[in-house]
């Protein structure tokens, strides 16, 4: 699949996310309406709780789709690149290199402060898009080996990866919260009705379910994902050796990247929180990983892999 189509998938990917965010606040709405207030046998003839948790998700989808990036970024704590410094230089040089064989615009980069190997693209297109390396990373890598990991994050860039990946982070996220809040609400909940539980029913259900299926979601999209921006960055270097030797020494670190959360895990180039599920390469594992396993990753581009 090239990057248009890529893009156009993402594109359709995103609606259907949103929708399905919106349709999750209605059913929770809809249940905290039967169950608190008696809707609709003996409460009020409008859904209050109900009309309220649409909008608060329709003002969230807003904000994941135009805000995200910047909450993302200042959660880590990036900085803009410091011309002063040679490896700040380096990194922005590149960026423009890569920008410029993808045809895209440059991203805006920047810096986390932290000492784990790692990087992320964010942004909802690539007008306005970012592009960050730890610290960690420009120590550890040269330049070819920073070409193929800014090639890869420019390839999730050109292909519409980042908007659909962002609003999978904070859409999904707010779900397992509000989940969370119903759960403990239902303490408080009124003697049900039977209409009250036909309304409620779906409450409970999404409760239940809601934290493991929107993980399971952000994960299964991450991992093709990845697969899919290892080859873009190939197509962009024509030179597989570097990203397969940044995967190589990244691989040998183990120092979990601050700041990041299981939330936001899958818009890294590897797993920062470092979990074992994710080298594991059994299938049942592979279905609770956010990354496919870095060997793997190396052997695709090394041609290894079968």
């Amino acid at each position: 699949m090239n990057f248009y189509e890529r893009k156009e998938a993402n594109r359709r990917r995103t609606i259907l996310l949103i929708a399905a965010h919106a349709g999750a606040f209605l059913v929770l709405g809809l249940g905290v309406d039967a169950l608190f207030l008696g809707f609709p046998s003996s409460g009020p003839g409008f859904p209050v709780v109900t009309a309220v948790a649409v909008t608060l998700s329709l003002v969230m989808s807003w904000f994941a789709f135009y805000r995200g990036d910047r909450a993302l970024l200042r959660s880590l704590l990036a900085r803009p690149l410091n011309e002063d410094d040679r490896e700040h230089r380096q990194l922005g040089n590149v960026v423009r290199e890569i920008a410029l064989a993808a045809g895209l615009p440059p991203p805006a980069v920047y810096v986390i402060p932290d000492k784990a190997p790692n990087a992320l693209a964010t942004g909802r297109d690539p007008e306005h898009a970012s592009l960050a390396l730890t610290s960690g990373a420009l120590v550890l890598l040269d330049r070819e080996e920073t070409q193929g990991v800014v090639a890869h994050e420019m390839a999730h860039i050109a292909a519409g990866d980042t908007a659909v990946m962002m609003v999978v982070s904070v859409l999904f996220g707010s779900v397992v919260m509000l989940a969370d809040w119903s759960k403990r609400m239902l303490y408080f909940a009124r003697i049900p009705t039977l209409a009250t539980i036909l309304f409620a029913a779906p409450l409970l259900l999404l409760v239940v379910i809601s934290p493991a299926l929107s993980r399971l979601l952000a994960m299964t999209v991450a991992r093709q994902r990845e697969l899919h921006a290892d080859a873009g960055a190939v197509e962009l270097t024509r030179n597989p050796a570097g990203l397969s030797s940044a995967l190589r020494k990244i691989a040998k670190t183990r120092s979990p990247l601050r700041g990041a959360s299981r939330g936001t895990a899958h818009l890294f180039i590897v797993n920062p929180l470092r979990r074992r599920v994710d080298e594991n390469p059994a299938r049942w594992a592979d279905r609770f990983a956010t990354h496919p396993p870095l060997d793997y990753r190396i052997a695709l581009l090394e041609g290894r892999a079968v």
